[in-house]
């Protein structure tokens, strides 16, 4: 190996809950990781994607979808498998509240692990983790859709995707440091393409600096694509994340992604895992089954390339899920969204009138400020 090659091991969302909880707590590695542990291990630093808050007290806030948690306790599994920071922009971080993340941010920094992402205001959430090795500066930026979750002036929470802001952090860090490495939390979930503008906007992250792009979140082995030299992931799957309801079976799989920080250029290499499915923890795939991972992900990787496949597939997606956007929008519970995808009883109870007004309401971009501005208002009931 170059002695001034620089490996950063990065995995995807982890989830220390339901059988795997007691190996986190008791801080046995080697139950979690299996083999591959001595990926983390041998890499100069390895990154994840903690996907919830670290927190011994329920406090969960009022939000569309499930309040992860998991006890502080399980900060040794982190620990112990030499993982050296954890992205926290996530759409789970402040699923507990101020109190979920101010035990998150103290268990964490009590342990020794770095995170990024997230803190008590929006110009702490946004400062990127800046670490030296070989000689060599590196920035983690962690940026997260917004879900419930997202930091603001005056209160605690994740970083948020806002382009104009995202490069302006962006810029600042590039008179700083050598690399720097976005971790993305967005997408579509159990999409293997990105959406056109979540393509539009990493290439855009990647004009303005950066040199890698990962996405998270999607809980699915994505595509990826090499633009302008630099790596783009759109989703690499979970790290560790046992099931919660009607998951998909890649749920199960997903990558590790090593990359090598050369002078001149970022090598990278793809490491298929399967976890928490026929066993406890996460393992690599055996030969056969990683080079079927590896060959399906090549694919759909040179299909991206072509930005107008991008936003036919988009396009067949939307079509295909329009009775559950339909049911969202109007907040149906689960029984009536199965039933509308049914039945389709939308278009008899809301007339083209009533969806040309909500649609205006939600298009404009002024419109749906103001809607924002007041769901963000913890003293207006809206």
């Amino acid at each position: 190996m170059n002695k001034e090659e620089i490996i950063i091991a990065i995995g995807g969302d982890v989830y220390p809950k339901g059988n795997i909880e007691p190996h986190f707590i008791n801080g046995n590695a080697a139950e979690i990781f299996n083999d591959i542990l001595p990926v983390f291990q041998n890499a100069d630093y390895t990154v994840v994607n903690l996907e919830c808050p670290l927190a011994d007290n329920e406090t969960p806030i009022l939000k569309d979808g499930a309040a992860l948690r998991a006890v502080t306790k399980t900060v040794n599994g982190l620990k112990q498998s030499g993982i050296d920071a954890v992205n926290l922009s996530n759409n789970h971080i402040y699923d507990h509240g101020v109190e979920g993340i101010k035990s998150t941010l103290s268990t964490l920094s009590n342990h020794q692990i770095a995170n990024f992402g997230a803190g008590k205001n929006l110009e702490e959430a946004a400062k990127a983790h800046i670490v030296t090795i070989k000689g060599k500066k590196i920035a983690f930026l962690g940026v997260a859709e917004h879900e419930f979750t997202i930091a603001l002036d005056t209160k605690y929470g994740a970083n948020p995707l806002d382009v104009p802001n995202n490069v302006r952090v962006i810029r600042a860090l590039r008179e700083q440091v050598d690399y720097i490495i976005m971790l993305y939390h967005g997408g579509k979930e159990h999409y293997a393409y990105p959406t056109p503008n979540h393509q539009s906007k990493s290439r855009f992250f990647i004009e303005e600096g950066v040199d890698v792009v990962i996405a998270q979140h999607s809980h699915v082995a994505g595509s990826y694509e090499e633009y302008l030299g630099k790596l783009i992931v759109y989703g690499q799957g979970n790290l560790i994340f046992e099931k919660l309801s009607r998951n998909y079976d890649t749920w199960f799989e997903g990558f590790i992604i090593e990359l090598k920080l050369n002078t001149n250029k970022i090598d990278f290499n793809f490491i298929p895992i399967q976890q928490s499915s026929k066993h406890v923890g996460a393992k690599k795939m055996t030969k056969n089954e990683a080079e079927f991972m590896l060959n399906e992900l090549n694919k759909r990787s040179k299909m991206i390339k072509n930005t107008e496949f991008v936003k036919e597939e988009w396009r067949k997606l939307c079509r295909k899920d329009l009775a559950l956007y339909k049911s969202r929008l109007h907040g149906h519970n689960r029984i009536l969204r199965v039933l509308n995808r049914k039945t389709n009883f939308t278009k008899w109870f809301y007339p083209k009138w009533k969806r040309m007004m909500i649609r205006n309401v939600i298009e404009c971009e002024t419109h749906r400020e103001g809607l924002e501005t007041l769901w963000n208002n913890e003293d207006v009931d809206f």
